[in-house]
């Protein structure tokens, strides 16, 4: 069928559904949301909704999908959370004037990366949209979240992309179309990509968008300079996507906040990863993670801050400094703290809930929750005076907004308790309009009227059984039994016949009905004028709600981390632009909350410029990874400006931290564990500074053993002689201990433990020399391996290290060996007959060769070694 043959109403769906082809369209049709043709097919396949269909005019039927109103929460939610993006459909005239058909306009477009309802967001993260733009080595990212109206613009470099998305975690990414550097920085990245044309990236045009959004003649007067022009080009692109997703308009967007490089540190996927910094390794519910050990926040806002600042550790002493002392200051008033925490705990998501207003969207319910929140600012005040004025708490001091006159315009306006949608109970409270109360009370009184109705009635008819009611179809009505038919009045007329009763009004009851419905009508309308004139008013002060919200925020971080601090036994660190890394009596903030309290086993750690690199030995189990760690997580907490787990610290400024720990694959891209390892330590090795922290884990053991060594010791060089970084190497390749004897800056520390025959006790102790063993075949017993597994492995262990290995070779020649012969037969590997390996390696005085002469030896003896098994005949003799 043509379109000229469609009903009105389809095409009136048509021409809206052509504005929004990427979106499945939610058709607003009474009580319920209709998708029709495609949508409805996607629809009953993704929501398992029961797929119909409707005349389409003629013979011509169309695929349809409905669902209820009042249930869309749930269906929206699902749909976004698998990416799709949904455009609201409503009818925007009361049908009931409405001449043909009823007009329909779409309100907003949601998508992963923008939305409003409190169902699509989590309130512990930040639900970024960004847009991303790469010119050459010159990264442009903007942020913005919908719901809270937060908007940053980051410029850097193109190898940050990952650090800087890492740390927004976007649930939606814009592009330009054809952009293949922006997609390749983004390869990876487990996010909805959103192309767009070119042309919206470009400076100029962007410039003049933004300069209109926030009503500016120039960007100069939002603190944006002339080398953030890649920044400028993905703010404009994002500026207008957000316009079209809110045709309404975006009033609650703050001004942008701009960061440039070195404010903060960039965090790369393996260091947050790693470092389990907010996501745990292990996967779940978060448990387990820095962020779980340090979020004391009372709201959704600070707990949101508190994430923000994790992932963004400062790199500015000052900065660092104003948050240490506020949380000194809570640390050390401790009934402030205790004040200023019982006074957030009512406060609701300030941030949220203003954006909302402001945006139109708030109900009655979100409206009276922020009023609220807003009362209990006066004791979150009383609090902060009480404390001492310290660092960022000055700051807060002096910039204090109490909202009073929005608190009391709420509060004032609203029922205590409103409904969530108007008409559903009361919601502007008595007193405020003197029409509206004069409506409730025609309503009200309709009650008693009708009560009085009834038994005038009963006594006019002598109908003891008659009963006045009331249905949405019909009305008011009177019910007479059919017993009782023979006593109606002539002046009843028949409205409704039932099984066993019939339904009647009356003059008196029309106009009684006319009167209450009347009312009731007028009440609703009139409450809704009330309602949106008071959030029209709340929401004209968004800027200094976002303040509030901000403040309310940074107090909650800095409190929380006061509440960890003193309950955990932290101190405050040292920070400086100093070089070295010192800490007495460090723990790992995560690990020690497992574990019962006082049995974590401390360890002093100490990276001065000419002691800068560790080669960590020791056993598995020991914790070297754990104590790789902890010596990374306390840098990051003092960057951050939270104190720190340990009796002393001295933390020179860091301007990256990496880590390499642990092995993983990554099957998507078809790369294996070591080229994953390789992968992630070649960017360390090229974007490392001097003022950098490398925390390194086996670097080298998923290849050959030499190929391994040789790599770790290159990777160590390196590190030490052309970056001059910070280091922690942990390994079990004990030749690395070499290194103290080759390179000025290297110690050798250990793990230690304590040997009682074949039992070993992990002590978790640092200790300065290298460890001679790794003990990795005790690990395999306390792991379960059987018995003789473990006894073979010894026997050949002993065997490997030249216990035995002059009596194999002094015994008699090698035989064929059974499977029933001894164990000590089972370890004849050598033949016994003289060969040209064994001369030479008899010849070798160890003594006079250096570490790198005896590596060269050996790999060249190896080789030959393994021409012979090979069948080859022997080399000569050198």
């Amino acid at each position: 069928m043509s379109r000229d043959q469609a009903t009105p109403l389809m095409q009136q769906y048509r021409e809206i559904k052509a504005r929004h082809q990427h979106a499945i369209l939610f058709f607003r049709m009474g009580d319920f949301y209709e998708m029709f043709y495609e949508d409805a097919e996607i629809a009953s396949r993704v929501l398992g909704l029961t797929l119909t269909s409707r005349n389409n005019g003629g013979a011509s039927e169309v695929p349809l999908a409905g669902v209820p109103v009042k249930a869309v929460a749930e269906y929206l939610r699902r749909f976004v959370q698998q990416g799709y993006r949904v455009a609201i459909c409503e009818q925007v005239e009361d049908p009931k004037l409405a001449k043909g058909i009823v007009k329909r306009e779409v309100i907003e477009t949601i998508t992963p990366g923008a939305a409003f309802s409190d169902d699509l967001l989590d309130g512990a993260r930040n639900n970024f949209l960004c847009a991303v733009r790469v010119d050459g080595t010159r990264l442009g990212v903007a942020a913005a979240d919908l719901s809270t109206g937060e908007f940053r613009m980051v410029r850097g470099l193109r190898g940050d992309a990952g650090a800087v998305l890492g740390r927004l975690s976007p649930r939606e990414v814009l592009v330009a179309a054809g952009d293949r550097e922006a997609q390749d920085a983004l390869r990876g990245l487990d996010v909805l990509l959103t192309e767009r044309e070119a042309w919206e990236f470009d400076a100029g045009m962007a410039s003049d968008a933004l300069a209109q959004q926030f009503r500016v003649q120039s960007l100069e007067g939002l603190g944006i300079g002339a080398d953030d022009t890649v920044a400028v080009g993905a703010a404009g692109a994002l500026i207008r996507y957000l316009r079209e997703l809110q045709p309404g308009g975006i009033p609650h967007l703050a001004r942008p906040v701009v960061e440039r490089p070195g404010g903060t540190m960039p965090l790369d996927d393996m260091t947050r990863r790693n470092l389990e910094l907010v996501e745990s390794l292990r996967g779940g519910d978060g448990s387990g993670t820095l962020l779980s050990v340090l979020d004391r926040t009372q709201t959704p806002m600070g707990a949101r801050l508190l994430r923000q600042w994790i992932l963004a550790p400062l790199t500015d002493g000052s900065a660092i400094d104003a948050r240490l002392e506020a949380v000194g200051a809570w640390v050390h008033d401790a009934a402030s703290r205790a004040a200023l925490r019982a006074a957030l705990d009512g406060v609701r998501d300030v941030e949220r809930l203003s954006g909302k207003t402001a945006a139109g969207r708030a109900t009655p319910r979100d409206l009276r929750a922020l009023g609220d929140s807003l009362t209990r600012l006066p004791d979150v005040q009383a609090a902060l005076g009480r404390v001492s004025a310290a660092g960022l708490l000055q700051t807060l001091r002096d910039g204090w907004d109490n909202a009073a006159p929005i608190a009391g315009s709420i509060t004032t306006t609203l029922v205590a308790r409103p409904p969530v949608a108007i008409g559903d109970g009361e919601t502007i409270a008595p007193g405020v309009d003197a029409a509206l109360d004069e409506l409730r009370a025609i309503a009200a009184g309709g009650k008693d009227a009708i009560a009085r109705l009834q038994a005038e009635e009963r006594g006019r008819t002598g109908i003891s059984s008659l009963k006045v009611g009331y249905n949405r179809v019909f009305g008011y009505y009177i019910e007479i039994s059919n017993a009782n038919k023979h006593l109606v009045p002539s002046d009843y007329q028949r409205r409704q016949t039932l099984t066993g009763a019939e339904r009647y009004v009356t003059p008196a009851l029309k106009e009684f009905e006319e009167k209450v419905l009347h009312a009731t009508e007028r009440t609703e309308l009139l409450e809704r004028e009330r309602f949106e004139a008071l959030r029209a008013e709340v929401a004209a002060e968004i800027g200094r709600l976002q303040g509030v919200a901000t403040t309310l925020a940074q107090l909650d971080v800095l409190a929380g981390l006061a509440d960890v601090a003193a309950r955990e036994g932290y101190v405050r660190p040292e920070v400086s632009d100093d070089f070295a890394l010192e800490i007495t009596g460090g723990r790992h903030p995560v690990v020690e909350r497992m574990m019962p309290r006082d049995q974590f086993i401390p360890n002093d750690v100490s990276l001065p410029a000419d002691a800068r690199m560790i080669i960590l030995t020791g056993p598995n189990m020991a914790g070297k990874s754990t104590i790789l760690r902890q010596i990374g997580l306390v840098a990051l907490m003092a960057q951050m400006g939270s104190w720190v787990p340990a009796t002393r610290a001295r933390v020179g400024i860091a301007d990256r931290v990496f880590t390499r720990v642990g092995a993983s694959d990554n099957l998507v891209r078809g790369q294996s564990t070591f080229m994953v390892e390789m992968s992630e330590t070649s960017a360390i090795l090229h974007t490392a500074t001097a003022r950098s922290l490398v925390l390194l884990d086996e670097i080298g053991r998923g290849t050959s053993t030499w190929d391994g060594v040789s790599i770790a010791w290159a990777v160590s060089e390196h590190l030490h002689d052309r970056v001059g970084c910070k280091t922690v190497f942990a390994t079990h390749y004990h030749e690395l201990t070499q290194l103290a004897d080759e390179l000025v800056a290297v110690r050798n520390y250990n793990v230690a433990v304590k040997e009682a025959g074949d039992e070993i006790l992990f002590l978790h102790r640092l200790q300065p020399g290298g460890a001679d063993r790794s003990y990795g075949i005790e690990v395999g017993r306390l792991a379960g391996l059987p018995a003789p597994v473990i006894a073979r492995a010894r026997a050949l262990l002993r065997l490997l290290e030249g216990e035995d290995l002059a009596a194999a070779l002094a015994g008699p020649a090698a035989k064929p060996v059974r499977a029933t012969d001894n164990a000590a037969a089972q370890l004849g590997l050598f033949a016994a007959a003289p060969h040209p390996i064994l001369e030479q390696l008899a010849a070798l005085d160890p003594n006079q060769m250096t570490p790198l002469d005896a590596l060269a030896r050996l790999a060249t003896l190896a080789a030959d070694a393994q021409r012979v098994v090979g069948g080859a005949a022997p080399p000569e003799r050198r």
